[in-house]
């Protein structure tokens, strides 16, 4: 925490020997600044962010009054605490410059230890203040580290039963933020898509397929082509990814970063024409998450090595996307993809797993 003597206070002032008076009574205490007028006072504010501003409100051109307007209009002042002084002792004034958001208000003559003793009191609650707000912050981003870590090794948990997907948590984070702030930008889904709700998109991506510690090994990494009862199988992890997270949500309440994750791991299988799974719903009745995750998720897929395929090149893969365009996937998702095809290429070579996947990304012809 600060200490006091480490403080700025601004005086504004248009009378000279108001102005001596305070910087000799505060000028030993504190970094002390100056202004004889109320717009050289809001441009030397706005540089010099000091920790409280001592502002006269008789002056010419600006008024006091005026001044503290402007400071709280603006949110990189509204904090600094101001402590009016003036000759203009009615209860009304005083009344309006409480209003205005000023903490105190001192009439003139000054008694100089009244002074000091409230400009202490004011620094030592904004140092309090602004102590509490760092605290705050740093618990804030301790919280945000633990969710990405919790989300980061549940995913890897998930993708370690399958060693052929290294990059895929990677590569699909990467996807997803591409066309959540391609679509926010182009004021699509845009009640849908602000940046706290890309945020924690991205963030939850790895998750999408966490459903997958439930599905029997012999099943999930089997080479071969699996049978329809074994697919069956597989499509299961869908819901054991939602029930999951879902059973977990309930301690933090609908609004948790869990919410996203869970609509993540659930949709991200279903298709824009109903014909997807496990729910079979259609179009907007499909999470926004789960639509982008859609078109993340079959991309990598499609580019990426498996035993029984090689690496399709980007030229096919986003081919395929464009023929899923309204029937698979939501076509806002598909038109905001190929507007984005090449940072996916990009962001796939960057992660790829395997020399070949490279290779196959850099190819131009199919």
């Amino acid at each position: 925490m600060r200490e006091l003597s480490n403080c700025t206070v601004m005086i504004v002032d248009d009378v000279e020997s108001n102005v001596d008076l305070l910087v000799e009574a505060l000028g030993d205490s504190y970094e002390v600044c100056v202004a004889l007028d109320g717009e050289t006072a809001l441009n030397d504010i706005q540089e010099i962010l000091p920790d409280l501003v001592l502002l006269d409100v008789m002056m010419p051109g600006m008024n006091g009054y005026d001044v503290c307007k402007r400071l709280k209009s603006d949110p990189k002042t509204a904090e600094i605490p101001v402590i009016f002084l003036t000759a203009m002792a009615e209860e009304e004034d005083e009344a309006m410059g409480l209003e205005l958001g000023a903490v105190d208000y001192i009439v003139k003559p000054f008694v100089i230890e009244l002074v000091k003793a409230r400009v202490v009191n004011q620094l030592e609650l904004k140092l309090h203040r602004d102590h509490l707000e760092d605290l705050v912050k740093a618990r804030t981003r301790e919280l945000e580290l633990t969710q990405e870590v919790t989300i980061g090794c549940l995913g890897t948990l998930a993708e370690y039963r399958d060693p052929e997907t290294g990059g895929h948590i990677s590569r699909t984070q990467v996807y997803v933020r591409l066309l959540a702030d391609y679509l926010k930008k182009q004021g699509v889904y845009e009640d849908l898509l602000d940046d706290a709700a890309i945020e924690l998109l991205y963030k939850s991506a790895p998750l999408h397929d966490i459903g997958k510690v439930g599905v029997p090994d012999d099943i999930l990494l089997k080479p071969g082509k699996l049978t329809d009862e074994e697919f069956d199988e597989i499509k299961k992890h869908t819901a054991y990814g939602r029930d999951v997270i879902a059973s977990q949500e309930k301690k933090l309440g609908e609004n948790s970063f869990l919410n996203h994750a869970k609509e993540i791991a659930g949709t991200h299988h279903e298709k824009w024409d109903g014909t997807g799974y496990p729910a079979g719903i259609s179009g907007d009745q499909i999470p926004i998450s789960g639509r982008i995750m859609a078109v993340a998720d079959v991309y990598d897929a499609l580019i990426s090595k498996r035993v029984y395929k090689p690496p399709f090149s980007h030229k096919k893969a986003v081919s395929i996307i464009m023929e899923g365009r309204g029937t698979h996937f939501d076509p806002n998702v598909v038109d905001a993809f190929i507007e984005v095809e090449e940072e996916f290429r990009q962001a796939a070579l960057k992660f790829a797993d395997f020399e070949e996947e490279r290779e196959a990304l850099i190819k131009v012809d199919e």
